[in-house]
């Protein structure tokens, strides 16, 4: 009986993988991920904010190279302990709340960073800038899939990368045109966008069916695919995918970690390492100061880097759902082995007085493919991959005999 009633179950799964995903695009789908990429912007802005303000705010304030090493590198350990909690905090606030706290973090970070006067207050304002993009590193892309129809999450995804590298460019360019204390005030504007869209944007369906709230989670989808649209398949979907997470006991989640599941690890993980570990994150943070100790215009680069990396990330957007995932992450692999090595030649050439005049345009070609590659790839299909990965494995725990269930949100692993 109880057999029967598994293989029953099984077979209402299958059929709601057979139907066709709501494709239409509303107006509150649009304006909700609008209001989460304003995140993805002020994530950009906070990354790329380093490297054309360096020189005025070490003659201003008189700091040393190290302490500004030191404000520089106190993004990444903001980022570190703010993606430690990300999920807990994500599951308790919700992903309109976690999104609120974050914009809120990045507009006192940058008030306070607008208005130092001492290296410590930079510091913690600093610090402050990566505690939110800690959050927004993870809540943005959960949001984004859990409201976007299923055909369309890989490229709507990729979209907070496109607008991360757009907030990197914004910064580069308008920092070569004012001081470091208003490039600091125009990072804030985006936070009072993405407040103001908050107010007026849905909650994600699933959080809202895992917290209980299945009365509005129905109407919920509905504004985001339509009145007109059947929603009670997706709905149907929803409501089991959050039944079998919730059901995952520790056991479980343990049990991930065995030799068959290895692979699958060793491949999601692998990414993520390789997107940390790339070299991508020193050249945007100092890029200004690597084409200047290469013996190129600094501006010239870095308005040359701002302009390279966007049309790459745009036609991304759209390859991804039509090419896969791989093509586009060994593109984007082979361009950073390439960038690094480019740069670090140029650099060896340089102390070793070897071809002194071509030695400036290699690091500046390395840091355009860097530039080109990097957020195409590595910067956004890693998270993609993370998910998709983990949820076959986690789909395969509670019912080994389906292996496509579709889950789009490592819900189940923090």
């Amino acid at each position: 009986m109880e057999h029967e009633n598994s293989r029953h179950e099984e077979e209402n799964l299958l059929k709601l993988l057979e139907e066709k995903p709501p494709t239409t695009i509303t107006a509150v789908l649009v304006c909700s991920i609008f209001t989460a990429v304003c995140g993805s912007f002020l994530i950009g802005c906070a990354v790329g904010y380093s490297s054309p303000v360096q020189a005025d705010i070490i003659a201003e304030l008189e700091l040393t190279t190290a302490d500004y090493s030191l404000f520089g590198s106190l993004l990444t350990v903001g980022h570190l302990i703010g993606s430690i909690g990300c999920g807990k905090v994500t599951d308790y606030l919700g992903r309109r709340g976690t999104m609120g706290l974050s914009a809120t973090l990045f507009l006192s970070g940058w008030i306070a960073i607008a208005f130092s006067q001492h290296a410590w207050s930079l510091d913690l304002s600093r610090l402050t800038l990566g505690l939110a993009v800690g959050l927004n590193s993870y809540v943005l892309p959960v949001y984004i899939a859990e409201i976007t129809p299923k055909n369309l999450r890989g490229g709507a995804v990729l979209l907070h990368q496109l607008i991360l590298s757009c907030g990197i460019a914004f910064v580069y360019l308008v920092g070569l045109m004012t001081n470091w204390r208003a490039l600091a005030l125009l990072g804030a504007l985006p936070c009072l966008v993405q407040l103001l869209g908050l107010l007026v944007v849905p909650e994600s369906p699933r959080w809202l069916v895992k917290v209980g709230d299945a009365k509005d989670y129905e109407a919920t989808l509905r504004r985001l695919r339509g009145e007109n649209m059947d929603i009670s398949h997706e709905a149907a979907e929803i409501k089991e995918h959050t039944r079998i997470v919730e059901n995952i006991s520790e056991d479980s989640f343990l049990s991930l970690f065995q030799i068959k599941y290895a692979y699958a690890l060793t491949v999601s993980l692998g990414l993520m390492a390789l997107a940390g570990f790339g070299g991508a994150n020193s050249i945007v943070f100092y890029a200004t100061t690597i084409f200047e100790s290469a013996g190129f215009s600094g501006a010239t680069g870095t308005i040359a880097m701002a302009v390279t990396q966007l049309p790459p990330t745009i036609i991304g957007v759209f390859l991804m759902d039509n090419y896969g995932r791989r093509p586009i992450l060994l593109y984007s692999a082979i361009g950073m082995c390439t960038a690094c090595f480019s740069v670090a030649l140029s650099f060896l050439m340089k102390e070793n007085g070897w071809m002194k005049d071509s030695s400036p345009y290699i690091a500046l070609i390395g840091i355009m493919i860097s530039a080109a590659t990097f957020p195409v790839g590595l910067g956004g299909i890693p998270y993609v991959i993370m998910s998709e990965v983990t949820s076959e494995m986690v789909d395969e725990l509670k019912t080994p005999s389906l292996q496509n269930f579709p889950f789009v949100i490592l819900e189940s692993i923090r």
